[in-house]
């Protein structure tokens, strides 16, 4: 049959463009990443995500590491689509834990900030609000990294980790009421980056 035919050249294509691709001519692998971007982000990845701009970061991903792990991809007579499926689907599924991680990171230090082990700087600390409970994951993500290593190791150990306090104090070489202080001093910080974001 001619559409048997047609697709078997199709995957012969196919095959020999990996193959040089693998031999070190990434550009072979253009036409391929033109072929299936529409079906992978149309299909597999947008309506996974909800999110336009999300999701061609996704697809971008999807190709880079499918030229990174590009020599584990082994040829079966079928189509490469089924390989940079699984690879987009399981970027996909990073992106919702990396999201989900960083909401509770969030709801957590608003709890946390309601606990005050100094009562007289209770003004300063404030519930964060809703809209901040709906920013993006990136800039939860870089008010941790703005803050001092030693603020965001207690709210890693603590919030994150979710370890004991008197683990955290000890991992931090400090008592578990210093901790506290810490932690408190901490989530001050952070609140003060992730809100001074709204001002630049």
């Amino acid at each position: 049959m001619a559409s048997d035919a047609a697709l078997a050249q199709s995957l012969e294509e196919e095959r020999q463009l990996i193959e040089l691709a693998k031999d070190g001519n990434l550009d072979a692998m253009r036409p391929i990443f033109e072929k299936y971007a529409n079906p992978l982000y149309s299909s597999v990845i947008l309506p996974r995500l909800g999110d336009a701009a999300t999701g061609e970061d996704v697809l971008r991903d999807t190709f880079h590491t499918a030229i990174e792990k590009l020599d584990k991809f082994r040829w079966t007579g079928r189509s490469i689509y089924a390989w940079l499926r699984t690879i987009a689907i399981n970027k996909v599924y990073d992106v919702h834990r990396k999201s989900k991680r960083s909401m509770l990171l969030v709801e957590k230090i608003s709890h946390e900030a309601a606990t005050d082990p100094e009562p007289d700087a209770r003004a300063d600390t404030m519930l964060i609000s809703a809209q901040e409970r709906t920013i993006n994951r990136d800039r939860i993500d870089e008010t941790l990294a703005a803050i001092s290593p030693r603020y965001r190791l207690a709210i890693e150990l603590r919030l994150i980790e979710e370890l004991p306090r008197d683990e955290c104090a000890e991992k931090m070489a400090v008592t578990t009421s210093t901790f506290d202080v810490v932690l408190y001093r901490a989530v001050r910080a952070f609140r003060k980056r992730f809100g001074a974001r709204d001002s630049e």
